[in-house]
């Protein structure tokens, strides 16, 4: 296993059970404990994870990209109850945008059941993941393959997805916030999301229960932008009524 590779799945772990030990780690990839400590010393350094005795702790950093597989491991639970809340608003004959966030691909899960779907994305694995299913209709938005991710960005991407108008948009954010609206981590991302949801008659913001009351590097849009917001908890009083003075809805 190379370094990297190992990192990543340390990180998966400290997503997943909040800490690692040392000693557990250095058994599990059959490597020194001073290697491992290197390892967290990186991550460390990186800003997604802290350092202790013994081991690391896991540090919720909203203004840094984590890899790929170690996004689509964290918060599964969240995300799937988010997931099968939105596919009720979707039926046969949609026609839908998703983006690359990995609640968009456990969306995919619950309606591939659903007839004569149009799907457009940026997510290659959403491409990945249908090409099978010939009775619908895949569209791929093109662009530049994003470092780290699975992801298309870039101008292309973004004109593709202006050239059309779907029936509902479902979006990630990193963050949410009464003052500072959505944001997210990069102005990559931030554009494609803008693009999606200007393209939708029912615009969608998926984000679990960490993402209120946090702020991330990159402003996508006011809350107000959106129709919907679908979580997996019920938000504070504050919020709820937040929403509701905005005429936007809880989900």
């Amino acid at each position: 296993m190379l370094a990297i590779e190992r990192r990543n799945a340390i990180l998966s772990k400290l997503f997943t059970d909040g800490k690692v030990i040392v000693s557990e780690l250095s058994l599990e990839f059959d490597v020194t404990e001073e290697t491992i400590r290197r390892d967290l010393e990186k991550l460390d350094n990186e800003g997604l994870a802290k350092k202790t005795y013994g081991g690391a702790v896991v540090v919720q950093n909203y203004n840094i990209d984590l890899p790929y597989n170690v996004r689509k491991r964290s918060n599964v639970e969240a995300k799937q109850i988010i997931a099968e809340k939105i596919s009720h608003l979707i039926s046969d004959g949609s026609c839908i945008m998703l983006d690359a966030s990995s609640t968009a691909i456990s969306l995919v899960n619950y309606i591939k059941h659903l007839r004569n779907i149009t799907i457009i994305t940026n997510s290659v694995e959403i491409l990945i993941d249908l090409a099978d299913k010939d009775d619908w209709n895949i569209l791929s938005t093109g662009g530049t393959l994003k470092k780290g991710s699975l992801s298309l960005v870039g101008p292309s991407a973004e004109k593709m997805i202006r050239g059309f108008h779907v029936d509902l948009a479902v979006c990630s954010s990193k963050g949410i916030d009464l003052d500072m609206g959505i944001t997210d981590s990069n102005e990559k991302d931030s554009e494609i999301k803008r693009a999606i949801f200007t393209s939708a008659e029912k615009k969608i913001l998926a984000v679990d229960n960490t993402k209120f009351d946090k702020i991330s590097f990159v402003k996508v849009g006011e809350i107000s932008d959106v129709d919907i917001i679908a979580t997996d908890t019920e938000p504070s009083l504050r919020w709820q009524e937040y929403l509701r003075n905005i005429n936007v809805e809880l989900m």
